[in-house]
């Protein structure tokens, strides 16, 4: 699963002298921020005979341990949606220097894949039990023409969206309530109680060019999320901002029980930004 890029002599080395280090030592915890382009991968999740971030980290990373190494995510991103801020943890000998071991994982890991930082955490950091928030945006092409170099990171909708009026919606977003009516159908969560500190709307995509003059962005800032919880909540947004259903649609969602009744944004729109810890809260 890993990388295809690279000379296989430097791999070898690098994974030898890894091999070396983990097998000797005691363990420490190491946070990991990691960026990735998620269009060419079955989602975060390690999942048997699919392409994942994770699988193509933990592979990586058994590579240069030579055994099989688990890392933990601070939550577990869909197929085709990117992040450029994902958080994991990983118990790893002190030998071997986190810089050393990112520089070893940058020669590994396949281009869509970039670890940003790796540093010693406390002993019981757990990135996705201790992460106190996280920070979503969701990217909009709302030109006439689809902007191609937006095409992989933004939905492209062809029709007149009422910017206002999504500003006036997002307005209603934040708080603590019940997102029920948000989740969608087949997920097990029992607890749809959820926090939303912040929803706004913002000029520009997330990713993709500076001059794209017609790209926005919805940006949503809570303690947790549902199932397609902000693909959701962007995409029924979105519907309503063009006309598509009433503004007192959304009311309605809010206070549904569920099943979902609105429309999910497409996942390549999606970006997860940052995670929060206590320590990071802002």
């Amino acid at each position: 699963m890993s990388g295809k890029f690279g000379n296989e002599g430097e791999k070898d080395r690098l994974a030898f002298r890894g091999a070396r280090a983990y097998n000797g030592g005691m363990e420490i915890t190491l946070k990991g921020t990691v960026r990735y382009d998620g269009g060419g991968f079955a989602g975060w999740q390690a999942q048997p005979d699919a392409r994942t971030v994770q699988g193509e980290i933990e592979a990586a990373l058994a590579r240069i341990a030579a055994r099989p190494v688990r890392i933990q995510g601070a939550g577990r991103t869909d197929a085709g949606v990117h992040a450029l801020g994902q958080v994991f943890s990983v118990r790893w000998p002190s030998a071997m220097s986190p810089e050393r071991l990112r520089h070893a994982l940058s020669q590994l890991l396949a281009p869509e894949i970039r670890i940003t930082e790796l540093a010693p955490a406390p002993d019981d950091f757990n990135a996705r039990f201790d992460a106190r928030s996280k920070r979503y945006a969701y990217s909009l092409d709302l030109g006439g023409e689809p902007d191609p170099l937006l095409a992989r990171y933004a939905w492209h909708i062809p029709h007149r969206v009422d910017l206002d009026c999504l500003r006036r919606l997002l307005e209603k977003i934040p708080g603590c309530r019940d997102f029920a009516g948000f989740q969608s159908a087949g997920a097990q969560m029992e607890n749809t109680i959820r926090t939303i500190h912040e929803a706004t709307l913002h000029p520009g995509a997330l990713i993709g060019p500076r001059d794209a003059a017609d790209a926005w962005r919805i940006e949503f800032h809570g303690d947790g999320f549902l199932y397609k919880m902000v693909r959701n909540l962007a995409g029924t947004l979105v519907e309503i901002a063009r006309g598509r259903f009433p503004e007192a649609f959304l009311d309605e969602c809010l206070v549904a029980p569920g099943p979902f009744k609105g429309h999910c944004a497409p996942a390549h729109g999606l970006a997860l930004m940052r995670v929060y810890y206590d320590c990071t809260q802002k």
